[in-house]
């Protein structure tokens, strides 16, 4: 468990646009771990953590793209019934909100990723930790 950066780029919502950010990341050999989409009308928001954040925010600002930075976890957790419940709960007690959360795991996998914004990332991974 660690706290990371993600990216949230904000692109126009055509055709084609998320094969372009995945092009430029292959391109420069960022590996993308976790990744989400949501889309407005005239936009799209692609939130994403990936292996070098500092390289593609230069990436992404030097081809015009709007790229905001934020501070996430990124939980390795078993893949068992009742786990996010648990951080939930956790998270709950101590007062830190859950601001949006993402995650995907094969369903023969033991393991899985979650992506976790909350209102205070530090206090959350202590009290994640302890």
């Amino acid at each position: 468990m660690q706290i990371t950066t993600q990216l949230a780029l904000f692109l126009d919502n055509r055709p084609g646009m998320l094969a372009r950010v995945c092009d430029a990341l292959s391109e420069a050999r960022i590996n993308i771990y976790a990744i989400t989409t949501s889309d407005t009308v005239d936009h799209s928001v692609i939130r994403m953590v990936v292996s070098d954040w500092r390289k593609a925010l230069l990436l992404f600002e030097e081809r015009g793209t709007l790229v905001v930075e934020s501070e996430v976890l990124m939980v390795e957790g078993d893949n068992k019934t009742g786990s996010l419940a648990r951080i939930a709960h956790k998270l709950a007690d101590a007062g830190i909100n859950i601001e949006y959360a993402y995650c995907a795991t094969a369903p023969a996998a033991k393991k899985g990723l979650l992506i976790l914004r909350t209102s205070n990332a530090k206090k959350a991974l202590k009290v994640l930790n302890s």
